[in-house]
């Protein structure tokens, strides 16, 4: 097939390299714009485009793919299909229409559970034991199209959002790959989604990651997997901020208000449900992460301080 693909993070890298491995013939790459980063403002290329200059494949980066002349760029390709991961701006239905097959997307949940830009973090955010990757033929609605082919995978009590991604990067990738197959053989039967068994998982911001210590353990270490790396799950302590890197949830009941800290064997807060939390590793603004024990020795901790103000309104955990 004759492929377009449009990706940016290194989420969608395996699927490009799947791509390409299977022979396909991957007539134009899409990615975002290179852009400054970090404190130097050094000037840095996608994740996907340092894959596509690896293979030696066209490059191209419109400010805007919603521009006529994007479009008619990308039309004249003549490609079979387009493939999209993560590509990070709303493709025009004249994009859509413009390959026979369509565009196909590969999004990291099982829709139509967690539509939107953030379904790896806010499964583990919420709690959930299952998520996935499901291929769907890409329409005007936010991850509204029908449903080709799905995979699922367990997610680990201890796994992080930057565990889970990687895995279902390569999950997707295979599926995309048996995706292609299918509709090249007509041997796939697109299904709509329900959309009353749909539910959104909204582009992550700074104010999600306030941990609300008025809510059982759990929820909040499942906050602290599920946020990261950005924008992780952070509390006050004296005043300043502080993060929460890992964390475990303690088989201790306790009396004390919510937030309130606990010197034992290492560092603890109480949350609601009269538990506690394990902080086994955090980092002081400014500072490098340490080991719960570590802070509380360098801060000389007394029992009973307070962390954070458990009515700042947080992440929906339910």
């Amino acid at each position: 097939m004759r492929v377009i693909y449009l990706g940016t993070p290194r989420f969608a890298v395996p699927t490009l390299e799947a791509i390409v491995s299977a022979g396909h013939d991957v007539v134009t790459v899409v990615t975002q714009p290179d852009r400054p980063r970090g404190r130097g403002q050094t000037v840095t290329f996608s994740p996907v485009k340092d894959c596509a200059l690896a293979h030696q494949l066209p490059v191209f980066q419109p400010e805007r793919i919603r521009r006529r002349e994007a479009v008619e760029v990308l039309a004249a390709q003549r490609a079979d299909i387009m493939v999209v991961v993560g590509y990070g701006q709303i493709l025009p239905q004249a994009l859509i229409d413009a390959a026979p097959l369509g565009i196909v997307n590969v999004h990291a949940s099982l829709l139509p559970r967690l539509r939107g830009a953030a379904p790896i973090q806010w499964a583990i955010a919420r709690g959930d034991r299952v998520t996935g990757v499901t291929t769907m033929q890409v329409n005007a609605g936010l991850d509204t199209g029908d449903i080709l082919l799905q995979a699922a995978t367990d997610i680990g009590p201890e796994e992080t959002s930057l565990d889970v991604g990687e895995r279902l990067s390569h999950l997707g990738a295979a599926l995309l790959l048996r995706t292609l197959e299918g509709l090249a053989a007509h041997a796939i039967d697109p299904q709509p989604q329900d959309d009353a068994l749909a539910t959104l998982a909204p582009l992550l911001r700074k104010q999600d990651g306030i941990i609300q210590w008025n809510q059982p353990a759990q929820a909040i270490h499942d906050v602290v997997r599920g946020l990261q790396p950005w924008p992780g799950a952070h509390t006050a302590f004296r005043g300043q901020p502080l993060r929460v890197w890992r964390s475990r949830p303690a088989r201790v009941a306790t009396d004390l208000a919510p937030g309130t800290l606990v010197i034992d064997s290492g560092l603890f807060a109480a949350t609601g449900q009269g538990q506690l939390l394990e902080l086994l590793e955090v980092q002081a603004e400014g500072r490098k992460r340490v080991s719960g024990a570590d802070f509380a020795h360098g801060q000389h901790l007394s029992h009973n301080e307070q962390l954070g103000r458990t009515e700042i309104s947080g992440p929906e955990i339910a």
